[in-house]
């Protein structure tokens, strides 16, 4: 099935449903080419009273309300995580494209109800995992997918952040670090851009080995994890967040192969160690300076940029215009939240998990 947008090549109209982090999903899309933001959507009246004020579009309480509009064309959900699925259901069958914050949803099983339903109405979705649109990690990508780094031997994430008491316990805030509607913690919430990011470098991941614990909050999910990954391609790694982390850092990635590695912390291309001379002082010319900003939302959520929303957004404006598969589709998405699952079993079973076991 192809919209009217489809067709006609006109500018997409959006709803952004969840204002809470929908608001960097407004700013958005204000700014991506062919795109327009028509209404936003949430439960909380005051809340949404601000939103319409401040992007100047109408604004509904009611999700039903929203996919009843014949003016809007596709929908940003940013609800609770486990209502992700239900949500995105709901908008395929009314013929609505979507934007699918982080995770898709918090299990394997309704990710797979969810990516049927897409199938089954034609329609197009595109999943938020920004750290793919940054111009450094794609460049990394084409060098290791060129062979520059050799055989991949390994990969290594390091997320440790801080998250107050309030985070978990403010008004928006009582669903984060349950298992129900967040589906896990600092992994499944915070961490899962970083799962996410190491298996789209490295590879997919065969298995994993992990522990989780509750360490410095009072949350029933965890606010520690790490595991041991095991590759398809051979390569080991590891996988360690946190919100306990006093002072906070910024996210590092390391990875290595035969014939050379990378670091990155942040913003901040830490060495370069592949490719060619002229290359490797290109990256480190380009990437190496010290960007503070992107540490900043290793303590505070609302402080990441919107520029990785933007170009998700424009480039579900090109799918649906030229009736592609979006540059991050469920069916690679996916495999970040699979992870994440296998993780969770290995420390409630104490053994290795294999991914597939997780799978549906």
């Amino acid at each position: 099935m192809q919209t009217g947008a489809n067709a006609m090549g006109r500018t997409l109209n959006f709803a952004v449903v969840g204002l809470g982090m929908g608001g960097h999903h407004c700013k958005a899309i204000r700014g991506a080419k062919g795109a327009n933001l028509e209404a936003v959507c949430d439960i909380d009246e005051e809340r949404l009273a601000q939103r319409m004020k401040e992007f100047d579009c109408k604004g509904y309480t009611r999700y039903s309300d929203v996919l009843k509009d014949k003016r809007i064309d596709a929908v940003c959900i940013v609800v609770e995580s486990g209502y992700h699925a239900k949500l995105g259901i709901q908008a395929a069958k009314a013929g609505k494209h979507i934007i699918m914050e982080k995770p898709i949803d918090i299990s394997p099983a309704k990710i797979k109800a969810f990516e049927d339903a897409v199938k089954a109405a034609g329609v197009k979705c595109g999943c938020i995992f920004q750290s793919r649109m940054d111009n450094c990690n794609i460049l990394i990508k084409k060098a290791i997918a060129a062979g520059k780094m050799g055989k991949i031997i390994g990969a290594h994430a390091h997320l440790p952040w801080f998250r107050g008491d309030d985070y978990f316990s403010g008004p928006h805030g009582p669903w984060r670090a349950t298992w129900k509607l967040d589906g896990g913690g600092s992994m499944m919430n915070q961490g899962i851009h970083t799962v996410d990011l190491i298996q789209w470098l490295a590879g997919p991941v065969e298995s994993a080995f992990g522990f989780y614990g509750v360490h410095n909050h009072k949350i029933e999910a965890e606010d520690q994890v790490v595991a041991v990954l095991k590759f398809k391609n051979g390569a080991l790694g590891t996988f360690y967040s946190t919100t306990c982390a006093i002072p906070e850092g910024a996210q590092r990635i390391y990875m290595y192969g035969t014939k050379g590695s990378f670091s990155r912390y942040g913003g901040t291309l830490e060495f370069y160690e592949m490719d060619t001379p002229a290359q490797r002082q290109r990256m480190m010319s380009l990437f190496g300076g010290n960007k503070k900003s992107e540490a900043e939302a290793s303590k505070d959520p609302m402080a990441v940029s919107a520029d990785g929303h933007l170009l998700i957004i424009e480039d579900l404006v090109k799918a649906v215009h030229s009736d592609r598969e979006p540059i991050i589709p469920i069916s690679s998405a996916k495999h970040a939240v699979e992870i994440a699952c296998a993780i969770y079993k290995s420390a409630r079973t104490h053994r290795e998990v294999r991914i597939r076991e997780v799978q549906v």
